[in-house]
């Protein structure tokens, strides 16, 4: 039996809502491994599927290096749910040897960013998805984020990937439902995430399978909560209560905010980013504050 074979089985269906894991650091510039561990074990026990080494996650300020013992470490600790693994950069044959290095790991799937910087069109678009679906042996998430990748995935896109078995879904992060009902048109077949947490409640009304969250770092099980509601449709004012409290942790960049949050809880020792970002961006933490306090009053 393969090592791929021998890895838990999830149905990846069962998890409407995957946290994109912060990477938690010391004063010293150094992985937590002993925080990243406390905070593998409260996304489990959420239930949440976990995202490793996202934008959130800050996977392309780690070494190659860094995120090989990031992905092994977290694989170790043999969590009793989903683990997806993030993919991008803009060398095409790097991302391919990182999926090579993950394929026979314990993980259950990837997410496929769109490649940075060079804002290609469709067919190299199209390109660069092939190639990576080619190389996968788990299901596959690509992902729309136009605000960091600087180009939209286009819907075309999505057609000329039909054929690859391994593609599962989408993350759309674009803000516009527009491009989300483009999507769904384009590839029906795809379960649709959103990429917005204060928008949960809409793309959930307009199909979206459930959410890649921020969030859920710091409110594992309220958010858990509010993807269920969001999708059942059983609380329609989910989004007046939430989108304030959600839009504090984007008062500057991602994921800043969700760490100042989660310091301030108690939850990891140090708030510490790798530059480029710094948690001495967010000065006033009054808006973190009533956040917290808004979503642990949830009921």
């Amino acid at each position: 039996m393969s090592s791929v074979e021998m890895i838990q089985q999830f149905d990846l269906s069962e998890y409407p809502l995957w946290t994109a894991l912060i990477t938690p650091f010391t004063p010293q510039d150094t992985v937590d491994f002993d925080a990243l561990a406390k905070l593998v074990a409260e996304q489990v026990a959420a239930n949440n599927g976990i995202l490793l080494l996202g934008s959130t996650g800050e996977g392309l300020a780690l070494t190659e290096t860094e995120q090989k013992e990031i992905v092994t470490f977290v694989c170790q600790l043999a969590p009793q749910v989903p683990l997806m693994v993030a993919v991008g950069g803009f060398n095409l044959k790097q991302q391919v040897q990182w999926l090579e290095f993950c394929n026979d790991l314990p993980i259950h799937a990837y997410l496929l960013g769109s490649p940075l910087y060079a804002k290609p069109g469709i067919q190299g678009q199209t390109q660069w998805f092939d190639t990576l679906l080619n190389h996968s042996k788990h299901p596959c998430m690509l992902y729309n984020v136009p605000g960091r990748s600087a180009v939209a995935i286009a819907p075309e896109v999505l057609t000329n990937l039909s054929h690859h078995t391994r593609l599962w879904a989408m993350k759309e992060a674009s803000g516009d439902i527009a491009k989300f009902e483009a999507f769904r048109s384009a590839a029906p077949q795809l379960a649709i995430y959103s990429g917005d947490d204060a928008l949960m409640p809409y793309f959930a009304q307009a199909g979206a399978k459930g959410l890649v969250s921020v969030a859920a770092n710091a409110w594992p099980n309220q958010t858990a909560e509010f993807v269920r509601r969001s999708l059942a449709g059983t609380y329609p004012n989910l989004f007046r209560q939430w989108s304030s409290a959600i839009n504090s942790l984007f008062e500057v960049a991602n994921p800043i905010p969700v760490k100042v949050l989660m310091h301030k809880q108690g939850r990891i020792q140090f708030p510490d980013l790798r530059p480029p970002l710094t948690h001495l961006e967010l000065n006033n933490h009054a808006a973190l504050e009533a956040a917290n306090h808004t979503i642990l009053s949830f009921n």
